[in-house]
């Protein structure tokens, strides 16, 4: 199980992105527009980089949902490597069962 304070940093960061995204959009489409004058994009250029950097998609780290566990983690489920595992040995899974041949 990872630490409480790991986990809540991620919540804290994933909201972040949420509540500033259209605003970290619409200052990289300033940037890139090649219709903008130079000191336009400065200062797109200076807005960006004064945001807050946990606010960059990038910066999210995924996570198991349950045990908040970030290495082995499936995104397709939410879930890690070993969680995946106990939940498809109880059948929780649907259409997921144990390979054997």
């Amino acid at each position: 199980m990872a630490k409480k304070s790991m986990i809540a940093r991620e919540f804290k960061r994933k909201s972040l992105v949420k509540k500033l995204s259209n605003k970290r959009l619409k200052l990289k489409e300033t940037i890139r527009d090649p219709g903008s004058t130079y000191d336009q994009k400065e200062i797109a250029q200076l807005q960006l980089q004064k945001m807050p950097r946990d606010s960059s998609v990038s910066r999210v780290r995924n996570r198991c949902n349950l045990t908040g566990r970030p290495h082995g983690y499936y995104r397709k489920f939410g879930l890690s490597r070993n969680k995946l595992r106990e939940a498809t040995m109880r059948g929780d899974v649907p259409g997921l069962v144990k390979a054997s041949w």
